[in-house]
């Protein structure tokens, strides 16, 4: 690559005098802000700062050191300094032109060595065509493909699930979702449902938790006149009013061990006795169990029968929680906002970028369920089209004091740093800058060091 002036060997003040690695990492650290990045001649990313997380949505973490997207490639075509428009999909899912320019290096023998990007924003969709990007607008997205079955997502993580989903609706099989709180296991059961042979009749679902015993027993099975004080006349179970469909059983793990052994019953021999009953009922229903508890570990306890078991997890499906498919955050505030819109109470148009910030940055303990609580708290409290940090709930807005024994002036062991970081990471609600500062890390080492330890 040809020199300037100032890095000239005839220049007794010019740049050669630097450590070259220092100055590149001084520079890139001034860069963070705008959306610049660097990739090797195999297209992996070896640098993407922070504005690009902002302008496309997709993290450092999730981004550096795998091939990058085709709209981000930059190759060697003989050409220094390239341009070129491009269009990228943002933070919000919307498409957004830019302008990519590329400074292309090579090594000492000439060969094609890495390549840097800079966009700049030229103009993004809008409802009246195209205008100017401004720092506090985020568009909506057009959700298209991304919704499954009303299941809202674009992540990787999330196809593979898909698949089981398709694959499995086409048999009759028993499935066992398993998946955080709020993750949107109910979801899954119903897409399994309206996909398989038994959509037009009745998909039911219960949560095992929520009754007592012999509630729980009465409501699905059913029970006769005169079965206990109270039956003035005979009840109708879930399992006999969803004949033909689908039976979604939630938490299924805290299923009382005396239901477990009348449930194994119903899928072995498809028949049951109502509670004081005195005759079986042949029933036709496929179960579908749901659980955020590990099963095997509920039989090691004792507290879950291992042949039914067996019985629920013929087709297995694991949802992974928010935090481990975060390009899904922006699509569903968006889908939820949407959805609050139509209700012509408020109508949000726009996100600013702090709120974004932090709302991208939480760790969402809650999942799914959590973030459509945010977005209704934000309808409720604030006025205007533009959701704003001050219309978050306050656990977003008044972060938590970090413990000051997580910063340590001794080395830490590696055990000990990834325990550092996960406390961090709680204390401060997911704020990854704050996280970082308070374990007296740049954010770069931060993510560097939370992708080393599978944070």
């Amino acid at each position: 690559m040809k020199q300037t002036a100032l890095f000239s060997e005839n220049n007794p003040i010019g740049l050669t005098q630097f450590d070259s690695t220092t100055l590149l990492l001084n520079i890139l650290d001034l860069c963070d802000s705008i959306p610049v990045y660097i990739v090797n001649s195999a297209q992996q990313v070896l640098y993407w700062s922070h504005g690009m997380e902002e302008l496309s949505g997709l993290r450092q973490e999730d981004v550096v050191g795998n091939f990058c997207l085709s709209e981000y490639a930059i190759t060697d075509v003989g050409n220094n300094n390239q341009e070129q428009l491009v269009q990228i999909s943002g933070v919000d899912g919307s498409k957004i032109e830019v302008k990519k320019a590329v400074q292309v290096l090579h090594d000492k023998e000439g060969v094609f060595a890495c390549g840097i990007g800079l966009l700049a924003v030229i103009s993004e969709p809008a409802a009246n065509g195209l205008l100017p990007k401004t720092a506090s607008k985020a568009a909506k997205p057009e959700l298209g493909s991304q919704n499954f079955h009303g299941i809202i997502s674009r992540s990787p993580a999330m196809r593979d699930v898909f698949q089981i989903i398709a694959n499995a609706a086409e048999t009759e099989a028993t499935v066992l979702v398993r998946g955080e709180s709020g993750s949107g296991k109910e979801l899954v059961a119903k897409a399994i449902h309206d996909l398989s042979a038994r959509r037009n009749a009745p998909f039911l679902a219960i949560n095992c938790a929520a009754l007592s015993s012999s509630l729980l027993d009465s409501e699905l099975f059913g029970h006769v006149r005169g079965a206990f004080t109270g039956a003035i006349k005979d009840h109708s179970g879930l399992f006999q009013r969803a004949h033909g469909g689908t039976l979604f059983l939630d938490e299924v793990a805290e299923l009382p061990l005396e239901l477990q052994a009348k449930l194994l019953r119903v899928i072995q021999e498809r028949n049951y006795i109502p509670v004081g009953g005195d005759r079986s009922i042949d029933v036709d229903v496929r179960i579908v169990a749901a659980t955020h508890r590990s099963l095997r570990e509920e039989v090691k306890m004792g507290r879950f029968r291992e042949d039914l078991m067996y019985r629920l997890r013929v087709v297995p499906i694991f949802i992974p929680p928010l935090r481990e498919r975060r390009e899904d955050i922006s699509l569903l505030i968006w889908h939820f906002i949407q959805m609050h819109n139509a209700d012509n109470f408020r109508k949000i148009e726009k996100i600013d970028p702090q709120a974004m910030r932090v709302l991208l940055d939480y760790a969402w303990p809650g999942n799914i369920r959590e973030l459509h609580n945010v977005v209704e708290y934000a309808f409720a409290v604030g006025r205007g089209t533009t959701l704003r940090w001050s219309e978050l709930p306050p656990e977003f807005r008044e972060p938590r004091t970090i413990e000051p024994q997580a910063v340590q002036n001794t080395p830490l062991s590696a055990g000990e740093e990834s325990a550092a970081i996960r406390q961090a990471l709680e204390q401060s609600n997911g704020r990854v800058t704050q996280a970082a500062r308070a374990l007296g890390m740049s954010r770069a080492t931060f993510w560097r060091k939370r992708k080393i330890y599978g944070v």
